[in-house]
């Protein structure tokens, strides 16, 4: 029996809330190179693909020319609000300054910009919760590409938990984010398709 069978067992055994600390716990044993992350409260757990990681790779190479590597984090863990919100973004980009809070994390408040990337197992997650939360935590900038679709999705301006402008560019074309707090243009004519 795994941890993660133990876990499920557990969870099952007892009817209290978990808390997103305890849940993370739990699944310390996944899988090497797993993604784990927690939505609403439901665990995904999905293994990192080839033309996943490449659109990865190249949307921080084309950040780190403007920011500094410590502000550039890829699959580390950000609570956000709603029920059990333990994402481990794509990419994230913290505002100039920010820091770890006393148990370690990253805080939400001080998040810039989000970018995923989606899989075929998992993109009702970006489309649909993920991209609430990131709104409601007021993230300036979210960014979902698209290899299935061959598009970049960009929202920025939220309000009210959601955001009010969405722009989508088909891989290839330029993406402007010149005019928020990104700075930059970037190039998505090196994205892999699926």
């Amino acid at each position: 029996m795994t941890a993660l069978d133990e876990c499920r067992i557990e969870m099952a055994e007892n009817s209290d809330e978990r808390t997103l600390d305890e849940m993370f716990r739990w699944l310390e044993s996944a899988p090497e190179g797993f993604k784990v992350e927690i939505v609403e409260g439901a665990v995904f757990m999905s293994p990192q693909r080839d033309n996943h990681w490449e659109i990865i790779l190249d949307i921080v190479e084309q950040l780190r020319s403007k920011y500094a590597r410590k502000r550039v984090k890829s699959d580390v863990r950000v609570d956000y609000p709603g029920h059990l919100n333990g994402f481990a973004s794509d990419v994230t980009v913290m505002k100039d300054g920010s820091a770890k809070t006393a148990d370690g994390r990253w805080r939400h408040q001080d998040v810039e910009f989000v970018a995923e990337v989606i899989s075929k197992g998992t993109g009702h997650n970006d489309y649909g919760p993920k991209k609430a939360a990131y709104a409601a935590a007021e993230v300036p900038v979210y960014l979902v590409a698209d290899p299935y679709q061959r598009k970049c999705h960009l929202y920025t301006a939220p309000k009210d938990g959601d955001y009010t402008t969405e722009t989508t560019v088909a891989f290839g074309t330029d993406l402007d984010l010149t005019d928020t707090p990104v700075g930059l243009t970037l190039t998505t004519a090196d994205f892999p398709r699926e």
